[in-house]
């Protein structure tokens, strides 16, 4: 029998090999994305993003309301602190990430203001959203009722996937008669740097959002105000708008229709395609939706930022790149500003607008809410929109694609395990 050699392991443990790949899979490309958010964030400093052509707010009537379409920050937040000024009844506020800055002060004088003359004024925010934001603005009088959706909210439910998303809507509701939705946070870099797209809803179609705060507000009252805080009653009647539809994603009751509404529209386009996003890290069935209508001879057009704010997206979204190029899907790069909008509109007839990227987290991780219209002129006023964002933004071609250095590649093929994660 040959002798063993002390110094020699022979049984190699499974753990030392499962940890080795998991750090090579994920470990390495975590490092990499971490040092390229860095970098990034360094040479941004003191950088100005150049002036973008917008279109004036525009109102189309649809049922028996109306809708308008906002490209361009300030106009939006003159209208909504407009809103907020002449609330008779009720104000429910819901955001993302609200900056302490000139614009956010603005807006909590305004529904503080509203709550001093005797409105009732709700607000939700995420916390995790606004962690740098300093305490002191994020404290109100009792009169306003707020509802911080916290950081961490799993508690002992450690593996409760459903309780992990983050609050990404962006709602406004004044008096159950006007609503505003879309991409928008509250801060001043959003009120003229970024390129977003929100619309305001009058009519029957304001009910919708009311319900969505209202729902949302129930859902989570307790981390905030415990059970001794009754649940937020809706009054106002029903009314069916049979022209807009609201899609909630609620990841606490495992639901995500938004992706079921895109794919749905993508397979029944006979016409066009014209779809802008900010972070664009589509799953494969979502491609493959994009790939068909084109190949069926769908003009399909995505308009994504040349650059965003978040560089590591910006390299992800690239994997499916020649894919749909190869397939006649045109993509577009807005030029020297972010375009932070989550918009589509299909045939002339389909529209959606609202806060959901197509990405895995707002897809199937984040609380998210989009409007689907169907109306033939809020449809070409929307591409109305998109052509005048084409005229900042240019478009990738397949021989560009081909010739772009080792360097894109290598860092490509190094992110690419994290595609399942964004």
């Amino acid at each position: 029998m040959t002798p063993r050699h002390p110094l020699i392991n022979y049984s190699h443990p499974v753990a030392m090999v499962v940890k080795r790949a998991l750090f090579v899979v994920f470990g390495i490309p975590l490092m990499v994305a971490v040092a390229m958010s860095l970098v990034d964030s360094y040479r941004r400093r003191g950088k100005r993003p150049k002036p973008f052509p917008t279109r004036t707010a525009q109102e189309t009537k649809v049922g028996d309301g109306a809708v308008t379409t906002y490209t361009f920050g300030q106009d939006l937040y003159d209208d909504m602190l407009t809103a907020i000024e002449g609330a008779k009844k009720q104000v429910l506020l819901e955001t993302y990430i609200w900056k302490g800055d000139a614009v956010g002060q603005r807006f909590k004088k305004a529904l503080i203001d509203a709550a001093d003359r005797g409105v009732e004024v709700r607000v939700i925010y995420d916390q995790f959203a606004n962690i740098v934001v300093r305490p002191p603005f994020k404290r109100f009088p009792a009169n306003v009722k707020v509802l911080a959706f916290p950081v961490y909210s799993a508690g002992w439910r450690f593996f409760d996937l459903r309780r992990y998303g983050r609050d990404h809507r962006k709602i406004l509701v004044v008096d159950d008669t006007v609503g505003f939705v879309g991409g928008y946070n509250i801060g001043a870099p959003y009120a003229t740097e970024w390129r977003d797209t929100h619309c305001r809803i009058t009519g029957p179609g304001v009910w919708d959002l009311a319900r969505s705060f209202a729902d949302f507000w129930n859902l989570h009252r307790d981390k905030r105000f415990r059970r001794s805080e009754p649940p937020m009653l809706m009054t106002t009647a029903s009314t069916w708008e049979p022209r807009i539809r609201v899609h909630r994603n609620v990841p606490r009751l495992w639901m995500f229709p938004i992706r079921s509404m895109y794919i749905e529209a993508i397979n029944r386009a006979q016409r066009n395609i014209w779809m802008t996003h900010a972070y664009f890290i589509p799953d494969e069935g979502f491609v493959d939706a994009l790939v068909e209508a084109a190949r069926r001879g769908v003009d399909v057009a995505l308009l994504l930022p040349a650059k965003s704010n978040h560089i590591v997206a910006d390299w992800i979204s690239r994997g499916y790149f020649r894919r749909m190029l190869d397939a006649g899907v045109s993509i577009h790069r807005f030029r020297d500003a972010m375009v932070h909008a989550k918009t589509a509109t299909i045939d002339g007839n389909w529209t959606t607008i609202g806060t959901a990227n197509v990405d895995r987290l707002s897809m199937s991780g984040n609380y998210e809410i989009n409007v689907e219209i169907i109306d033939a002129s809020l449809a070409e006023e929307m591409e109305r929109i998109f052509e005048t964002d084409l005229t900042n933004a240019l478009e990738l071609t397949i021989a560009e694609w081909e010739a772009r250095d080792v360097y894109s590649r290598f860092t490509e093929m190094i992110l690419k395990p994290l595609r399942p994660l964004l």
